[in-house]
């Protein structure tokens, strides 16, 4: 492992993935010895994990693995839908034209995408439209909040690709642009929350869907849900 952010970008993909099972205790030793690391920098890592809510730790038994919970999930999309409201009333007043250009042309080669492709792939689409918006607003903590939340519920997204709908999605993300373009800062937030939020109600089913495919793993190796997107629309074609 070359340094101290490829090691923590490692066990931050295994957080995300939850490759550490729901309430897992983590094996410092057999990590390290996985790793090719010592044991003083994972531990550092595995404290920064620990404060951006990707694992917890108990006095007697050490760190733990996050828990894939409703509660908290539902809680994450609810602050994303209010973070993403005023994103994009943001860009409306602060994206150029040309910028919206481009996000539009980007959505429109998105809709070539197949809707049974590969999840990661899908999941990536979709975070590089939000977060293109959140650089369009101009304001990096914006963008650090939204990065933030996107890999703390990158996992349930990654379950919820394979479930379809992508159609609906797309359509959502072209009626946005649309207002975008017209500068309509009166609905766009609206329109933004109903988008996000139109999920809450299926996320029982989801996390469901999640714990059978992290159990199932031992048994099968489907694919891995990649880490969280940090490109933005103009990076994907």
């Amino acid at each position: 492992m070359a340094g101290q952010a490829e090691l923590y970008n490692a066990v931050k993909a295994m957080a995300v993935s939850f490759e550490f099972k729901p309430g897992e205790r983590i094996n410092e030793v057999e990590l390290a010895r996985r790793l090719n690391v010592s044991r003083t920098p994972l531990r550092e890592v595995l404290n920064q994990l620990m404060v951006e809510g990707f694992l917890t730790r108990s006095v007697n038994r050490g760190f733990i693995a996050r828990l894939l919970d409703a509660k908290q999930i539902h809680s994450l999309y609810e602050y994303r839908a209010v973070l993403e409201a005023g994103i994009v009333r943001a860009a409306c007043e602060r994206a150029t034209d040309e910028e919206l250009a481009s996000l539009r042309a980007f959505v429109e080669r998105s809709r070539d995408v197949p809707e049974d492709s590969d999840a990661t792939r899908l999941l990536e689409l979709d975070e590089a439209f939000h977060l293109t918006l959140a650089r369009y607003s101009r304001n990096e903590e914006f963008v650090r909040a939204l990065e933030s939340v996107n890999a703390r519920i990158h996992f349930v997204r990654w379950i919820d690709m394979q479930q379809g709908r992508r159609s609906h999605t797309q359509g959502e993300h072209m009626r946005i642009v649309q207002a975008l373009e017209r500068r309509d800062i009166e609905a766009l937030p609206d329109m933004m929350r109903s988008h996000i939020g139109r999920r809450l109600d299926q996320i029982t089913d989801v996390i469901r869907t999640g714990f059978s495919t992290i159990y199932m793993r031992d048994q099968a190796e489907p694919a891995t849900a990649a880490p969280a997107n940090t490109t933005t629309a103009g990076e994907n074609t």
